[in-house]
């Protein structure tokens, strides 16, 4: 074999390693459960925000770079999440949040927040195509 061949071949599988490797780190959504099985990796997580049994925690003038809520994943797992940021506009009325963090000593330890806000034309649908 030429020795350009084999460089070749060294690239190559050197490149494919790395697309592998790299294959491993894309995150698919989890709950906090998985999350937990696994401390101190990072992964995102679905939830709806809880306020029924939960209270929000947050003042901007003692820390205004920590925000403290529970959340209800998918799974129905309740967990205090610990925000590392300020309180997001609106965050009450959001219907899901993307979050993004590490499990930690049974907590949610969050770094960033994505919200899936309410249409504002929810309650103008009407059903097409019907005939009474």
């Amino acid at each position: 074999m030429k020795k350009s061949s084999i460089f070749a071949l060294v690239i190559i599988a050197v490149a494919l390693g790395f697309i592998l490797s790299m294959v491993g780190d894309f995150s698919s959504y989890e709950t906090f459960a998985t999350a937990e099985a696994k401390p101190g990796k990072e992964f995102q997580i679905i939830a709806k925000l809880d306020t029924i049994n939960n209270k929000m925690e947050y003042d901007p003038i003692k820390d205004p770079n920590h925000f403290v809520f529970f959340a209800k994943d998918d799974a129905g797992v309740i967990k205090k999440v610990n925000f590392t940021g300020t309180k997001p506009q609106d965050f009450e009325r959001s219907e899901k949040l993307t979050m993004t963090g590490t499990m930690e000593n049974g907590e949610f330890k969050c770094n960033k927040i994505l919200m899936k806000c309410p249409s504002k034309y929810k309650t103008d649908q009407v059903a097409l195509g019907t005939k009474s």
